[in-house]
């Protein structure tokens, strides 16, 4: 008999996120290895096991990823926070209380033991999704998911679960389908491991925002 980390679907089985039945079964695909589409606040995510360094090149792999480019981390809570990183700044604090949950990913230094593949230096992008389904996936899975957008790299992120379908049916196990996505870009991604802050990519969380709660200050 084929094991689930061995299988190669032809087609990923598409199921409502809404449904408990369908989160157990995303999370048994996640825990033995396989990745899952799933809906986000912004765009759909490609999701893997964020402690496994074999699902993280499985992930990289399907993206069709530069090795340079980390993979962010999604959380349930703020209290998972520290499953992924080992120093909060306290103006980073500041940020996580005025935009998560929501479209902004911090870039934070990276908790000891983590995949190497993660990322290629000593930071790993964090975010808390604005999206009470994503969240409960993502708490059912150990509070932590290592995800990038549903799309290989060079194509348009997915904002359905039809698109993600089409893109990744074959290279996933489970697409769970929380209807279109509310966003039509990526998260907005703010290094934090320096001085002054740097941002990497603008999103749904103007630069005007940031510069508005103090990050220029720091």
């Amino acid at each position: 008999m084929t094991s689930k980390t061995e299988r190669s679907p032809t087609t990923a089985l598409c199921l409502p996120v809404t449904d408990a039945a369908a989160i157990y079964q995303a999370v048994a695909e996640l825990h033995a290895g396989n990745l899952v589409v799933f809906p986000t606040d912004t765009v759909y995510g490609l999701g893997a096991d964020a402690f496994s360094a074999a699902a993280i090149d499985r992930l990289y792999t399907v993206k069709q990823r530069a090795a340079d480019k980390g993979i962010p981390i999604l959380i349930a809570g703020a209290d998972d926070l520290w499953q992924v990183v080992r120093h909060v700044p306290s103006f980073v604090s500041d940020l996580i209380a005025r935009f998560w949950p929501g479209a902004l990913t911090l870039i934070l230094p990276k908790r000891p033991g983590l995949p190497p593949n993660l990322s290629a230096n000593d930071g790993v992008a964090v975010r808390m999704p604005d999206n009470d389904a994503a969240r409960a996936f993502i708490r059912a899975a150990g509070g932590a998911i290592a995800a990038s957008s549903a799309n290989r790299s060079g194509q348009p992120p997915a904002r359905s679960a039809a698109m993600a379908l089409d893109d990744l049916g074959s290279l996933v196990t489970v697409i769970l389908d929380g209807g279109p996505s509310p966003q039509e870009q990526a998260s907005t991604i703010l290094d934090c491991t320096t001085d002054p802050p740097r941002l990497l990519r603008q999103g749904p969380v103007s630069l005007e925002a940031l510069l508005a709660a103090g990050i220029g200050s720091h």
